[in-house]
């Protein structure tokens, strides 16, 4: 994932980008029996993706850069059976109504501003997956308070029930990045490009040192990790019944190097966006 100071490189590629996105070949026309079903009122007809670069698809293309046909939440592409295209086998008037606000390097402190444009798309459903990126630090100090992250997320969450209150919103947990480290560390390709320091760094620097100082360095970014997991859900709570918690599945999700691409052997590729997206479905929109 990528910090703030990373995202400008992305720019040089915005061309390629175009052209990746217009590679995707559309969402597939909902059969007739779900375009005559009841039980379609019970899904939303508009949603709205909120996030980072893991939302944004980063990667997931055939180049580095955002690839939203290929998002988990949104994406309308065949790779991946995102939430949009599962729901609109079931409700068809959603189709052409998903948003995908995230950004690449946004943190916590972003979440408000996405929400705003939710608010203002009127989506009915919004999903929610931030907060590697405040752990991705340069230095482990430099990490965002969890307090801080806390407060972030309740700023957005508030802007999302007074703009949307009844909107369903799926609060998704960060992923586990020391796993991928564990797994990434033993790779000599993956090993190579962490080593200069530009994918989250407080995590994957030095990776195949056996050092205390980065063990502890590592452990310090997975109890982080852990700490904003545990905000996330208990914002979910407080939210309300229009708040779904995740249950920590995507936290869960054992990634390997085959779910991830091979430029950064950090973000999804349409792989590893598929399994996000189906372990963390909600199924029947019934809360």
């Amino acid at each position: 994932m990528l910090r703030r100071w990373q995202v400008p490189v992305l720019a040089v590629l915005a061309a390629v980008a175009i052209a990746c996105e217009g590679a995707g070949e559309a969402a597939p026309e909902p059969s007739k029996s779900a375009r005559s079903s009841p039980a379609s009122s019970r899904y939303p007809s508009s949603m709205a993706a909120l996030g980072d670069s893991i939302t944004a698809g980063l990667g997931s293309c055939l180049a580095f850069v955002a690839c939203g046909r290929n998002s988990w939440s949104t994406g309308a592409g065949r790779a991946v059976e995102s939430h949009y295209r599962r729901i609109l086998d079931e409700n068809p008037k959603i189709k052409g109504n998903a948003d995908n606000f995230a950004e690449p390097g946004a943190e916590a402190d972003a979440l408000a501003g996405q929400a705003d444009r939710a608010v203002d798309a009127k989506a009915q459903y919004v999903t929610i997956l931030i907060g590697a990126n405040d752990a991705c630090a340069g230095r482990v100090e430099n990490m965002t308070a969890v307090r801080t992250f806390r407060q972030e997320i309740d700023r957005g969450l508030s802007r999302l029930k007074k703009g949307l209150p009844k909107s369903r919103v799926l609060m998704v947990s960060i992923p586990d990045l020391y796993r991928l480290w564990e797994v990434g560390s033993r790779d000599e390709d993956a090993a190579r490009v962490w080593s200069d320091g530009r994918i989250c760094p407080s995590m994957l620097a030095a990776p195949t040192s056996k050092a205390a100082a980065d063990e502890e360095r590592r452990r310090a970014v997975r109890d982080r990790i852990d700490a904003y997991n545990e905000q996330l859900r208990k914002a979910c709570k407080a939210y309300g019944k229009r708040c779904r918690w995740d249950g920590g599945r995507a936290h869960e999700v054992r990634f390997t190097l085959d779910l991830v691409n091979e430029i950064d052997y950090f973000h999804p590729n349409a792989e590893g966006q598929n399994e996000l997206a189906d372990v963390v479905y909600p199924g029947r929109f019934t809360y």
